[in-house]
C-alpha cells in the first residue's frame, strides 16, 4: 500500500532536517510531505532545500495550529497523490523503517482498521491507547494538583493488551497511521482547536462512525515530547489552550451545556487564577 508521511513543523527545522534525513530513503515511504506552520526562526529556507523527488514542502501562510497544518498535509496526499495511507508525525520522532512497514503490513491484514498507532516511547514512560474522557475525568483534569490521577483513569490497565493489535478508543496523536478514505469521512482533523484534544476529537468522530482505532504493541517510536512546543509556549498559556480545546471539544461534540459546563469552567477559572499566583509568586 503506498504511504505518505506528513512531518508539521514549527520553529524546529533542527529536529525536522534530522527526521527527514533518518527517512528519507525508507522504500516503505512514497512522499513525504513537510508542513511549515508559518515559521518565524527561517525554517522555510532550511527546509526547501529538502525539496527533491518524492519530498515536498508546504508553507502555511499563518500559524492556525496542529491540526490545520496536518489538513494541508493530508488534504495533499489525498488530492495530489496515489497514497492510500498517511501517517502524522511529529518532528521529534525517531522511527525505525521495519515500525512503518510493520505497521503497514498490519492494515493490509484487516481492512477493519481505520487508524493504527504504535507504542510511544517517552522518557522512560510507555504510551499506547487511552479512553475518551467522562465529563468527572474532564472535571478531575481541571483541578490543580490531580491532573496526573485523572490522566491514570483514563489509561487500560495492562492487561487489556492480550494481542499485538488492540483496539483503543484514542491514540498518541504524536505518531499514527490512518487509511486517507477514512481520515476524509470524518472531516480530516477539526482546525477549530489549535492545540491539543486532536485525538479525542478523532477518536469521538471515529466511534460515531464505527471506525477502528487500534495500537500495535509490538512496534515502537521514541518521542523527544514536544520540544518545538515547549520552546514556543510557558506552561500557563499551554494550559489555556489546552482547556480552551477542551471546552470546544466537550461543547461540541459531547454537547456539554448549562450547570455541567458553567461548573467546568467554575474549575478552569479557580485553576487558572492559582496557576498565576503561583507562577507570580
Amino acid at each position: 500500500m503506498k504511504t505518505g508521511i506528513i512531518i508539521l513543523n514549527y520553529n524546529d527545522y533542527e529536529n525536522t532536517l534530522k527526521m527527514v534525513e533518518q527517512i528519507r530513503n525508507y522504500k516503505c515511504l512514497n512522499t513525504i510531505v513537510i508542513v511549515d506552520n508559518a515559521s518565524n526562526d527561517g525554517s522555510q529556507e532550511k527546509l526547501r532545500k529538502l525539496e527533491k523527488d518524492h519530498i515536498k514542502l508546504i508553507e502555511a501562510k499563518e500559524n492556525k495550529g496542529y491540526a490545520y497544518g496536518n489538513n494541508l498535509g493530508l488534504k495533499y496526499l489525498a488530492s495530489e497523490t496515489n497514497c492510500e495511507l498517511a501517517i502524522i508525525s511529529n518532528p521529534d520522532i525517531e522511527v525505525e523503517e521495519s515500525t512503518i512497514e510493520s505497521m503497514i503490513q498490519d492494515m493490509k491484514k484487516d481492512e477493519s482498521i481505520s487508524f493504527l498507532g504504535p507504542k510511544v516511547l517517552e522518557f522512560g514512560r510507555i504510551m499506547k491507547g487511552w479512553k475518551l474522557p467522562t465529563y468527572l475525568d474532564e472535571v478531575l483534569s481541571t483541578m490543580n494538583g490531580i491532573a496526573r490521577f485523572a490522566k491514570k483513569r483514563l489509561r487500560y490497565k495492562e492487561a487489556y493488551y492480550q494481542n499485538n493489535i488492540t483496539k483503543v478508543e484514542v491514540i498518541h496523536g504524536c505518531f499514527f497511521m490512518a487509511r486517507i478514505k477514512d481520515f476524509k469521512e470524518i472531516g480530516y482533523f477539526d482546525p477549530h482547536t489549535f492545540l491539543y484534544y486532536e485525538e479525542n476529537i478523532i477518536g469521538n468522530k471515529a466511534l460515531k462512525r464505527h471506525l477502528t482505532i487500534a495500537v500495535d504493541t509490538s512496534v515502537s517510536v521514541i518521542h523527544a515530547l514536544s520540544k518545538s512546543v515547549d520552546k514556543s509556549l510557558n506552561k500557563i498559556k499551554k494550559y489555556k489552550i489546552l482547556k480552551n480545546s477542551m471546552f470546544y471539544y466537550e461543547t461540541t461534540y459531547n454537547d456539554l451545556r448549562g450547570i455541567k459546563l458553567g461548573f467546568l469552567k467554575l474549575i478552569y477559572y479557580i485553576s487558572l487564577g492559582i496557576a498565576y499566583l503561583t507562577f507570580w509568586i
